[in-house]
């Protein structure tokens, strides 16, 4: 497995890997890979020949005051655990290699209606951050397919529809969320949760599971339900940032008709906000 940090010497690797017809596969990453990424990779590995990982934590989807100074950078820990996964190459390119002329007056691609309300309310230019980072990846790379995890539900429904829009070639796949054994949804940030925040944290969890068994059993006031879980999350030790029911698959807010819905939250236990997802389906 190789790791290179120029665009150029990227695309001539590919190059070489295309001439053998093989199909490629990218997995985006912001690195301090957990078991979660881990899955990414396997679900490319098995629909494609040759998988590239990039690790780039990008600045210009952190807001003022979020941790992008202290987001943790573990690129040796990375590079060993995809290795082991069995990934063919590692893209970990500098800000200056991805930003060459700075991100002030960079084009930004910005996603509308999907990318509104949820995390595009509580974290304004975050998904035009990550849209624009992505279409620069999938443009660096041109892969067959990308692979992207549904905890960040939100995100893919915003790189799916822009992927669409700017029709733009590579089959964009999601990957289901990996869970610790207690529910708590994997990801590099419950790193930042002491010991008594970790043991409260998989309630979130169990809040959006607690919405399910509501309106899987019949109640329809959602609003209602809403509520009695938004306490829930308080009584637990969480500051609640959104809790919404939507339809899966337009990012609308649910009414009576929706059939295949989704639950959203995001929360904050101390200072380390936390989100997660619970599909189900009324039918």
């Amino acid at each position: 497995m190789n790791t290179l940090h120029s665009i150029a010497q990227l695309r001539a690797a590919l190059a070489r890997a295309r001439q053998e017809n093989k199909r490629i596969g990218l997995v985006p990453t912001m690195g301090n890979l957990h078991d979660g990424h881990i899955a990414l990779v396997e679900k490319a590995l098995q629909r494609s020949d040759y998988v590239v990982v990039s690790i780039f934590v990008n600045p210009l989807q952190f807001g003022p005051n979020e941790d992008l100074d202290s987001y943790p950078r573990t690129l040796a820990e990375d590079q060993r655990k995809l290795l082991d996964a069995g990934a063919h190459m590692v893209f970990a390119p500098s800000v200056n290699e991805m930003y060459p002329e700075g991100m002030d007056g960079h084009t930004l691609v910005s996603v509308p209606v999907v990318s509104e309300g949820l995390c595009g309310a509580s974290r304004p230019g975050h998904f035009d951050g990550v849209s624009t980072v992505v279409s620069k990846l999938l443009n660096i790379v041109q892969p067959d397919l990308a692979v992207f995890g549904e905890k960040d539900f939100q995100q893919l429904a915003v790189i799916r529809k822009m992927a669409h829009d700017l029709c733009l070639p590579a089959q964009i796949m999601g990957a289901p969320i990996v869970r610790a054994a207690d529910g708590l949804a994997l990801s590099s940030r419950n790193g930042y949760l002491d010991e008594t925040q970790r043991r409260s944290a998989p309630r979130l969890y169990q809040t959006l599971q607690h919405i399910e068994q509501q309106l899987v059993g019949g109640r329809r006031d959602f609003p209602v339900v809403i509520e009695e879980a938004r306490i829930m999350l308080t009584e637990a030790g969480f500051r609640p940032d959104y809790l919404d029911l939507r339809d899966a698959l337009t990012l609308q807010p649910a009414n009576s008709e929706t059939q295949d819905m989704v639950a959203l939250a995001a929360a904050f236990l101390g200072a380390t906000r936390l989100i997660d997802n619970l599909r189900f389906s009324l039918a």
